[in-house]
């Protein structure tokens, strides 16, 4: 009765006081955390305040574009899956392919060996295969309304434009042209927007809230649509963007242009991509340069092979299609990673730009971002040059950082928390 008295009054005192790994969270649970869950079930299933005006962590970033540009391809090939059909012919992909990856970051590697870690558990980032757009989507031509829908759920688009001349592949307008083929796509999901934003106007004013923070949002963004402008124009407080946030705007979501270019021309473009990057910079948009062709044959090639076909493009692995398109994503929805470290696992987390310690911690669990009392924080640097945690203390880098701390990118944080 007394060893059971013992175990019991042990148990207690950890849940109120435990110094918890932050690691150990959910892949691999420990025995902490999962009597943690047997006892507080709601931590597990409620939506914590913040995330109402934060990206959500489950990242999803739509591929689109005309039919038979290679959106098909070069997703198989970031996902190096075989899973959409790539064929030369409009509309081969009708039901919208999803494929996770995992976000290449060679700071787990040296994570792992410092800590003498289990395993290290890269984040992820999903793509989701949109069959083409054509002109009348908005109107629903070619199933736009049901593509349209599966771009309104995600948080980025990458639009792929094809940048490379090619007989053999048919372009559904006859000719290639980049400037063309973008604002084609551009005025349709423009349309579908402004199409979305004057129904909701309407009920809006019937409801009599044309003054509400919905009203004002929904002026200035159909003001900027009717100027023949995307929706990310306008520009909205925090509470106007909240009060449209619903209904997806597909302009107003950030955009990275994908241009497809043949393999010769993956390290410096040509005319067509140069064509591109200039429409690009006129929309403050981004652009980076693939070859969906040669991301496809790189999935059957080893690691020593891959970056000798890359060495032979003047390219590197950093610079091919998949570590471009992440890096330009994490670019421009502000994101960036911190790390837990320890002995069962090393492990990457998203989070935006600006999150203070709490919000970080919420990422992983729920209590932990309602009951943090510190984050033992050191800069992955310091960790480096240190060689140890121990080291990093006896130098004075290892730093006890409050609620209002700024989680900085590459942060090795330990989060201290009672609940």
């Amino acid at each position: 009765m007394s060893s059971l008295l013992f175990a019991t009054m042990t148990l207690m005192l950890a849940i109120t006081t435990s110094r918890v790994r932050v690691s150990m969270a959910f892949a691999s649970r420990s025995t902490f955390t999962q009597t943690m869950h047997h006892r507080l079930p709601a931590a597990t299933t409620s939506i914590r305040s913040y995330r109402s005006t934060s990206l959500s962590m489950k990242l999803q970033t739509a591929i689109v574009g005309l039919p038979n540009v290679g959106k098909s391809t070069l997703f198989n090939a970031l996902t190096e899956t075989q899973g959409a059909e790539a064929a030369n012919y409009p509309f081969c992909t009708i039901e919208p392919n999803t494929g996770i990856v995992e976000v290449p970051d060679p700071r787990l590697d040296v994570l792992v060996k410092i800590n003498e870690s289990v395993k290290a558990v890269p984040t992820t980032l999903e793509f989701v295969d949109v069959a083409g757009l054509v002109k009348g989507a908005s109107d629903g031509e070619g199933l736009g309304n049901k593509f349209l829908a599966t771009i309104r759920q995600c948080d980025a688009i990458v639009h792929v434009v094809r940048c490379f001349e090619d007989e053999n592949v048919i372009h559904v307008d006859g000719s290639v042209n980049p400037v063309r083929d973008a604002e084609l796509i551009n005025l349709e999901l423009a349309l579908a927007d402004l199409a979305q934003v004057e129904k909701r106007m309407e009920r809006v004013k019937k409801e009599r809230k044309a003054d509400s923070k919905e009203g004002q949002a929904l002026e200035k963004v159909a003001a900027v649509l009717n100027n023949n402008r995307p929706a990310r124009d306008a520009e909205l407080d925090e509470e106007e963007e909240l009060a449209i946030k619903s209904l997806g705007l597909l302009t107003r979501k950030k955009m990275i242009y994908a241009a497809n270019v043949a393999d010769v021309h993956l390290a410096s473009g040509n005319e067509l991509s140069n064509q591109l990057h200039e429409h690009a910079k006129k929309e403050g948009a981004s652009m980076v340069l693939v070859s969906a062709q040669v991301e496809s044959e790189l999935i059957d090639l080893d690691p020593a092979d891959r970056a000798d076909f890359l060495d032979s493009l003047g390219v590197s692995v950093d610079d091919c299609g998949l570590r471009r398109v992440i890096r330009e994503a994490y670019n421009i929805l502000n994101l960036q990673t911190y790390f837990t470290s320890g002995p069962t696992e090393t492990r990457a987390w998203t989070i935006g730009r600006g999150w203070k310690a709490p919000q970080a911690a919420g990422v992983i669990h729920g209590d932990f971002e309602r009951g943090l009392i510190k984050a033992e924080t050191i800069s992955y640097q310091d960790l480096v040059d240190c060689g140890s945690e121990a080291e990093c203390k006896k130098q004075g880098k290892l730093r006890l950082e409050g609620k209002e701390y700024v989680v900085q990118e590459g942060d090795v944080i330990l989060f201290r928390f009672n609940v």
